[in-house]
C-alpha cells in the first residue's frame, strides 16, 4: 500500500458538467454531428480532440477553438466532491505517496492548486504538458510510476472516465472507478471496484483494495 494516483476532473472535482456545456455547444457550432460529444471525449487531451474530431477544419478555426476553451477554463470554478480532499489528506497522513494524473494542462492545475490549497500534497503531477500521448494511452500513468520509482502493484488508481480507466489498466494498475460520470453498471466490468464517491471511505477499505 505505497501509492494512490488520482485523476482530477470528474474524480476529485465536479467539473465534468461544466465541460459538458462547453463541448456540446462547440460540437453543435462546428456541426460535428456527434450526439453528446462531451461524453465521447471525456478524459482525453486537447491535442487528441483536435486531431480526432477537428482535423478537417482550418488551422485558424482550430486555434480559435483552443482560445475559446482556454478562456472558458480560465473562468471556471473547481467544485470539490464531498469528502474528496479529506480522503486525499487521509492517505497522505498514512504515509502513502500521492500522484495526480490528468489530461488537463499544467496552468489549469496550478490555478486549481492555489484555489484548493493543494500545493505540496501530491508527490508527482502528470499533466498533458508532460506527455506526447494522452489518455487512453498508458504513458501518463507509466510516467507517474517512474516519478515515484514504483511498480504497478504498488499503487491504485482512482478514475471516472473510460479513457482514464483504459490508460491505467494498460499500465498494469488496479483501478477504483468513481461512478460520478458513468453509471456503476458501465464501470463494473472495467475496474477492480466501484464507489460513488470518497465520503465515508476509510483506510481499512483502502487496504482491502490492495489485497
Amino acid at each position: 500500500m505505497k501509492a494512490a494516483l488520482f485523476d482530477f476532473d470528474g474524480t476529485l472535482v465536479d467539473t465534468e458538467p461544466i465541460y459538458d456545456i462547453f463541448w456540446n455547444k462547440k460540437a453543435a457550432e462546428y456541426r460535428l454531428g456527434i450526439g453528446n460529444f462531451a461524453r465521447k471525449i471525456k478524459g482525453t487531451t486537447m491535442p487528441h480532440i483536435l486531431e480526432t474530431y477537428f482535423s478537417h477544419f482550418t488551422e485558424e478555426q482550430r486555434q480559435q477553438l483552443i482560445d475559446e476553451a482556454l478562456a472558458y477554463e480560465a473562468e471556471m470554478d473547481f467544485p470539490v466532491f464531498p469528502g474528496a480532499l479529506d480522503f486525499v489528506r487521509m492517505l497522505k497522513g498514512e504515509g502513502m505517496l500521492l500522484g495526480l494524473v490528468t489530461s488537463s494542462e499544467n496552468w489549469k492545475i496550478e490555478r486549481a492548486f492555489v484555489l484548493l490549497g493543494l500545493h505540496g500534497v501530491f508527490d508527482t503531477v502528470v499533466t498533458a504538458d508532460r506527455v506526447t500521448h494522452g489518455k487512453p494511452d498508458p504513458m501518463c500513468y507509466r510516467l507517474a510510476l517512474s516519478d515515484l520509482q514504483l511498480q504497478p502493484a504498488d499503487a491504485i488508481v482512482f478514475e471516472d472516465a473510460f479513457a482514464g480507466i483504459q490508460a491505467a489498466t494498460a499500465a498494469g494498475l488496479r483501478v477504483i472507478g468513481l461512478s460520478t460520470t458513468n453509471p456503476e453498471d458501465a464501470l463494473r466490468d472495467r475496474v477492480h471496484a466501484v464507489i460513488p464517491g470518497f465520503k465515508g471511505v476509510n483506510i481499512e477499505r483502502v487496504r482491502e483494495w490492495f489485497c
